[in-house]
C-alpha cells in the first residue's frame, strides 16, 4: 500500500520518513542515501566550517537529484552558514534550540521550506506563528540533544492538536517501522529517525560507536547533561557508558569536580584531542579511549540489531509501517 502524507508532497518525497541531523555523523554519503531511497536525508552544518558548506551541497548534488535539507542550531552563530545554504539552493532547512522567527522570513524568501524542532504544544504554537512550514516535536527519550521534556506518545498528539493544519514531523522512539505506524496514528506526517541512522553503513561513525548502538537494549541510555565540552547547559542523552557510570556513581557532580575530568580520550586523525566530558562522539579514523566518549543515541536503539545500509533500513522501514498499518485495518472492534 502507498505510504504518503500531504508533507511527503509539500517536501519532493515518496515516505515519511525524515533522517535526523545526527551531529557530525551526517555525511554527504548518508544523506544521499536516504533521498535516494525515497526519504528526506539531512546534514547538519552547525559545527562544520564556512568554507565546507557549498562543497558538501555540491557534492550531494553530484549524486542525486532528490530533496535533501540542511539543520543548523540556533545557539551558535549560524548567519553565514545559512546564507551560504540559501545561496546554493537548498530547499529544506530546519532549526533547533531557539526562536525560528528572526530566520523564517529569510528562508522562504529563498523558496525553502522551514522545520523547526519544538518540545512543547506551546512552543509549536509560537514557531508556527512565527511562520515555520512544519515542526518536529521531539520526544524526551530521543538520541542526541533533547530540547524539551516531554515523552513522544503524549507530546506529538497534543502538538499535532495544537498548530493543525500545520504538518507535525514525531522525533524520538522511533526506530522501525511499528514506530513509524505508531506516529502516523498520532497524527504526526512523517517521523524524525536519527538512531536508527547511525547504524546505518554511510553513516560517518566510528565501528566501535555503531556496534555500542546496535548493542544496546532500550534501557541502556541515559538523559544527562555529562558531556557538555563545547555546549554547555544542552541536555542529551547517550548510551551508558564507563564515563557516564563513574560520573553518576560520585554523584553527578559538577565541573571540575567530575571523575577523571580533563582526561584525554582520544585522538583524530587531525590530529586533535578529545577529552572526557567533551561533545564529540567517536568518528572514524579516531583512535584511543573511544568507549568512553559520548555515545549518542536514544532509547530506540532497543530495535537497532544490526548495521545496514541507508536504503535497505528505509525500504525495511516504510514497508513493516505499511503492513503494520494494514494489519490494524483488518482488525475488529470488540
Amino acid at each position: 500500500m502507498p505510504l504518503t502524507t500531504p508533507l511527503c508532497r509539500r517536501l519532493g518525497i515518496a515516505v515519511p520518513i525524515v533522517q535526523a541531523p545526527i551531529g557530525s555523523a551526517s555525511c554527504p554519503a548518508l544523506a544521499v542515501a536516504v533521498s535516494e531511497a525515497g526519504a528526506l536525508g539531512m546534514i547538519s552544518f552547525t559545527w562544520a566550517p564556512l568554507d565546507q558548506v557549498a562543497a558538501q551541497i555540491a557534492a550531494i548534488r553530484q549524486l542525486t537529484e532528490q530533496p535533501f535539507g540542511v539543520n543548523l542550531v540556533l545557539d551558535f552563530p549560524i548567519a553565514d552558514k545559512l546564507e551560504a545554504c540559501l545561496s546554493a539552493g537548498v530547499q529544506v532547512i530546519s532549526t533547533f534550540w531557539g526562536d525560528p522567527g528572526p530566520l523564517t522570513k529569510r528562508i522562504h524568501a529563498a523558496g525553502a521550506v522551514h522545520l523547526h524542532t519544538v518540545g512543547s504544544a506551546e512552543e509549536a504554537r509560537r514557531a508556527v506563528d512565527a511562520g515555520v512550514d512544519a515542526v518536529v516535536a521531539q520526544g524526551w527519550e530521543a538520541g542526541g540533544h533533547v530540547w524539551g521534556t516531554v515523552a513522544s506518545l503524549p507530546l506529538v498528539p497534543a502538538v499535532v492538536d495544537a498548530v493543525a493544519p500545520v504538518p507535525v514531523i514525531a522525533a524520538g522512539g522511533v526506530g522501525d517501522g511499528r514506530g513509524l505506524a505508531a506516529v502516523l496514528a498520532l497524527g504526526a506526517q512523517a517521523a524524525w529517525v536519527g538512531t536508527r541512522f547511525l547504524a546505518a553503513r554511510e553513516a560517518n561513525a566510528h565501528e566501535e560507536y555503531q556496534a555500542q548502538v546496535v548493542a544496546a537494549s532500550e534501557a541502556d541510555t541515559a538523559h544527562t547533561a555529562a558531556f557538555d565540552g563545547g555546549w554547555p547547559g544542552a541536555p542529551h542523552r547517550a548510551i551508558l557508558n564507563s564515563t557516564l557510570r563513574a560520573w553518576q556513581a560520585a554523584g553527578c557532580p559538577t565541573p571540575p569536580r567530575r571523575p577523571g575530568e580533563g582526561d584525554v580520550l582520544a585522538t583524530g586523525p587531525d590530529g586533535v584531542r578529545h577529552h572526557r566530558y567533551g561533545d564529540m562522539m567517536p568518528l572514524p579514523g579516531m583512535n584511543g579511549d573511544l568507549e568512553a566518549m559520548a555515545h549518542y543515541a536514544g532509547q530506540s536503539a532497543g530495535v537497532v540489531r544490526r548495521v545496514a545500509p541507508a536504503g535497505e533500513i528505509v525500504a525495511e522501514m516504510a514497508t513493516q509501517a505499511a503492513e503494520t498499518i494494514a494489519r490494524l485495518g483488518r482488525m475488529e472492534a470488540p
